[in-house]
């Protein structure tokens, strides 16, 4: 047929004589019988990306990869796969300018993704999943733009290890968190015993203060009461009183406790005698 309609989102590349002279877009189109031919891509293709063989999709495209096998740095296997959107810009460019576009697409993504994984670790690569994807995102959006490709996103899904990795980095995970859970529990302890000495200290330094204080009030109380006796008896007899006053005092806490033994001092006449002393 001569006339065709193409479907809305497509396109179809017309061949004279084996060169593409015009793509032809949605709507009714034609095409010179005998000398024009429609470019038929399922031959290469296959079902992907086109209809009938010779419509091709502009629409944005989805490919969901299968798993493939990677080697970290630190030489351990994993398994991941990731979703490609893209869509064809320029279908002269996707059909001439590379022999299978769709294969050639899908594996220099994913030797580009192998390329990036296994310059991490296992660890590091776990974790910055979306990093890998926009680093390869960028490594090959110019190489598939001279193929007439977009490159819209790339999404690393999933990166999965086998039973053995995966024991021991759980094994490495409950270690880490046993050997955070005994340096928090240390700090605590460190912690209470600085409180409680803090708090020992500052007793220690009140309590001094308090019975320097109360020295210091004894000892005035003392000065004036010897200033009194002073008036009344000499100050040799004065000194002889506040003495034996706190000879006496001294007895009474030695003998607060019933069961304990008292012996007075021989010289205690010593301290009593006085005034009429010559």
């Amino acid at each position: 047929m001569f006339i065709s309609t193409i479907p809305q989102g497509h396109c179809r590349i017309i061949e004279r004589f084996g060169k593409p002279i015009v793509v032809q877009h949605s709507g009714l189109r034609f095409k010179i019988p005998i000398i024009d031919k429609v470019k038929n891509v399922s031959a290469i293709w296959g079902g992907n990306a086109n209809k009938e063989g010779v419509f091709i999709e502009l629409t944005e495209q989805l490919i969901d990869t299968k798993p493939r096998n990677y080697i970290t740095s630190d030489n351990v296997k994993v398994v991941a796969d990731c979703v490609i959107r893209w869509r064809i810009v320029d279908p002269i460019k996707a059909v001439y300018e590379v022999d299978n576009f769709y294969r050639s697409l899908t594996e220099t993504i994913l030797n580009s993704m192998r390329g990036e994984i296994g310059s991490r670790s296992l660890d590091s690569a776990i974790k910055s999943r979306h990093e890998i994807s926009e680093s390869v995102l960028s490594n090959v959006s110019d190489t598939l733009s001279r193929w007439g490709v977009q490159l819209i996103a790339i999404e690393l899904q999933e990166i999965k290890t086998d039973s053995e990795t995966e024991t021991a980095m759980r094994q490495i995970i409950e270690a880490e968190r046993r050997s955070k859970a005994i340096a928090a529990e240390a700090k605590g302890v460190a912690e209470a015993t600085i409180a409680k000495a803090e708090a020992e200290k500052r007793a220690a330094i009140m309590k001094a203060e308090g019975v320097n204080e109360s020295l210091k009030i004894i000892a005035e109380s003392e000065n004036a009461y010897l200033e009194t006796l002073c008036k009344t008896v000499s100050k040799e007899d004065a000194v002889k009183i506040l003495s034996l006053q706190k000879t006496i005092d001294g007895f009474g806490i030695l003998t607060s406790k019933p069961g304990d033994k008292f012996f007075i001092p021989s010289n205690i006449r010593g301290f009593i005698n006085f005034g009429d002393e010559k």
